[in-house]
């Protein structure tokens, strides 16, 4: 397991990860192995991933929270470009950490990777002017298969950096910005998810 460390059931929630690579540098740049299959197997990671994704995204761009209904993802995410806080909510049934959420700032500077097992919903704010996600995932895309959560559902209570304002009710983000007046930017779909106790 000599390329990469592995911090387990971080936020002491069964099955999230932090997995940070070894960066080999020089004067030139760097080299990194950004997956290999033996290491994490080593470390006891016997996820299968079938696709590959990459999102671009502004400062203020808010996704999520999502979830697959019928067909869930596991997700190994990371940022080749920026900064974002990415988040995971619990949504397992009968878990006992249902409904608690963890987040880390992933970053083209720390290069940490996310591992969110299936079952839980996940989401992310940019908090550089641009940022380009990746991420792997353990199923393939399926229309019509995404579920959501309210990003600032008071039940869950995420603290998300630099975001300022006051919650109305709803996921509309219209009554908050980021600390130097950016307004948040989401769809018109994660503005009308529910709270969790309200369903999705």
């Amino acid at each position: 397991m000599g390329q990469i460390k592995v911090e387990k059931n971080i936020g002491g929630i069964e099955g999230l990860h932090i997995i940070e690579p070894a960066v080999h540098g020089d004067n030139r740049g760097y080299f990194m192995e950004t997956y290999n299959k033996r290491d994490m197997e080593e470390a006891g990671l016997y996820m299968a991933f079938v696709q590959d994704n990459q999102s671009m995204s502004t400062r203020g761009v808010l996704r999520g929270l999502h979830f697959q209904i019928n067909y869930p993802q596991g997700k190994l995410v990371r940022v080749i470009k920026g900064k974002v806080f990415d988040v995971a909510v619990d949504m397992r049934k009968g878990s006992k950490t249902y409904g608690k959420w963890f987040g880390s700032e992933l970053s083209e500077e720390n290069k940490k990777q996310f591992y969110i097992p299936e079952g839980f919903a996940h989401g992310f704010l940019v908090l550089s002017d641009v940022a380009e996600f990746c991420y792997k995932v353990t199923d393939f895309y399926h229309p019509n298969d995404e579920g959501g959560i309210a990003w600032n559902d008071p039940s869950i209570g995420i603290v998300w950096p630099e975001i300022i304002g006051e919650y109305r009710g709803t996921a509309d983000p219209s009554s908050y910005t980021l600390s130097d007046g950016t307004p948040l930017t989401m769809s018109e779909k994660d503005k009308r998810w529910h709270c969790l106790s309200r369903g999705q």
